[in-house]
């Protein structure tokens, strides 16, 4: 019978590998009580410094899942595929994605989660919408999938119990930042959910989780790999968050912008990213159909329209605005805006009050960033690059101090780099 202080030693010296059956045993002595707290933030410590093998890190991953209950989506009688970001500034794509590929064909029953610091939170964006509800149960999700194609709601308390509880001692212990614990938490909620496959935006730069791209696509190949042996096909693409994607930053602001995209008026890199996603996740679930056709159909916004209603939302409602507005950041001289940093965006919106510093904080809704030029764009001297928007004016100044030093505006048009940087997976 293993002892979880001996566990603990065989990680913290890197000894070898712990087996499938002291893993299954750890998971089991800690539902029960058994293993306290205090040794389990110990053995995620060493786990964070030496690290999971593959056998390793599927073994614990699977303990992960069985921790609850595994959707069943066979009924809904389409194929099923799912889309998960890592996060970063002005990422809406998942409000523009889950309609659109459920337009062509797919059921896209996507389990999503809220914001916290400079990332934004696909939950507290759609929260702006009138009457909108995040959390369903079980049999409300598998009818909201049926009638509308495509649901974004909370994990429900029974999917992957066990990451709740091992992410809240990362959060506080110093171990957030380890990729076999990344990968664990985010494809153990994904498998449970029961999709047939997935698709996995992996974001790197100054505005990602993972600035380095080197790590971004590790992360993207041993979530990738998860994903296969479970038995979800699972593909992964690096893109870059060096500026914000698209124009807008903030709860509300991304909504209009995700609705405009949705009626064949996004801005092109927020296209750009959403289309190849699409193309990916329709490949996997075997539907041979033009996202961009779907859109210019009408038929994605349809099916917008569709899954905010069955959710309790008006779709037809206006947004909240807010009640000050500043322009910001004026360019130092004539020229080409060469960088706008994606973190010191995120933050400056996170301060202006759109994201919350804990997971127990409210947001504003209307608050944030509306991006006037990005890298690529010309401007004048003097001319704003950005525009805050904001409940309290009182916020300006701490936004402000968050963007100093975040604009590059150079002689010559840049030379952007692609979007896209790598693809891993099925």
């Amino acid at each position: 019978m293993p002892d979880v202080v001996s566990l603990i030693r065989i990680k913290r010296d890197n000894l070898r590998p712990l087996t499938d059956p002291e893993i299954n045993w750890l998971f089991a002595a800690y539902a029960d009580g058994e293993v306290a707290d205090e040794q389990m933030a110990a053995l995620l410590m060493a786990i964070y410094l030496n690290g999971l093998d593959a056998a390793e890190l599927r073994a614990w991953t699977g303990e992960m899942i069985a921790s609850g209950e595994r959707l069943d989506l066979s009924g809904l009688g389409r194929p099923t595929v799912d889309k998960h970001s890592t996060g970063g500034v002005g990422d809406k794509v998942s409000l523009v994605l889950a309609p659109l590929v459920a337009s062509c064909g797919a059921a896209v029953p996507m389990l999503s989660g809220r914001g916290l610091g400079h990332t934004g939170g696909t939950l507290d964006k759609l929260e702006s919408i009138r009457g909108w509800r995040a959390s369903l149960g079980n049999d409300e999700l598998l009818a909201a999938l049926a009638e509308a194609g495509a649901v974004i709601a909370a994990a429900g308390s029974g999917l992957a119990p066990a990451d709740r509880r091992l992410y809240a001692l990362r959060d506080v212990t110093g171990t957030v930042e380890s990729i076999p614990l990344i990968a664990s938490s985010i494809m153990s909620k994904k498998i449970a959910e029961g999709t047939d496959a997935l698709v996995l935006d992996v974001k790197t730069g100054s505005g990602a989780f993972m600035a380095d791209q080197e790590d971004a696509v590790r992360l993207a190949t041993v979530m990738a790999g998860l994903g296969a042996e479970h038995g979800v096909r699972t593909r992964a693409l690096v893109t870059r968050m060096e500026a914000p994607l698209g124009r807008a930053v903030g709860n509300a602001l991304e909504v209009a912008e995700a609705v405009a995209a949705l009626s064949g008026d996004g801005p092109p890199d927020l296209m750009e990213v959403t289309l190849a996603l699409a193309r990916h996740m329709l490949d996997l679930a075997g539907i041979d159909a033009d996202p961009a056709r779907a859109i210019a159909s009408g038929r994605a916004l349809d099916t917008w329209k569709k899954m905010i209603k069955v959710q309790g939302g008006d779709p037809d409602a206006p947004l909240p605005r807010a009640a000050h507005r500043q322009a910001a950041l004026p360019a130092p001289g004539d020229g080409y805006v060469a960088r706008l940093d994606a973190l010191a965006v995120g933050v400056a919106a996170w301060r202006l009050g759109a994201g919350r510093a804990r997971k127990e904080d409210g947001v504003s809704y209307t608050a944030g960033v509306r991006c006037l030029a990005k890298p690529g764009d010309r401007v004048r001297a003097g001319e704003p690059v950005l525009e805050l928007h904001a409940d309290d004016p009182d916020r300006f100044a701490a936004a402000l101090e968050a963007l100093d030093g975040a604009l590059t505006v150079t002689g010559e048009p840049p030379v952007l780099p692609p979007l896209i940087v790598a693809q891993v997976g099925a």
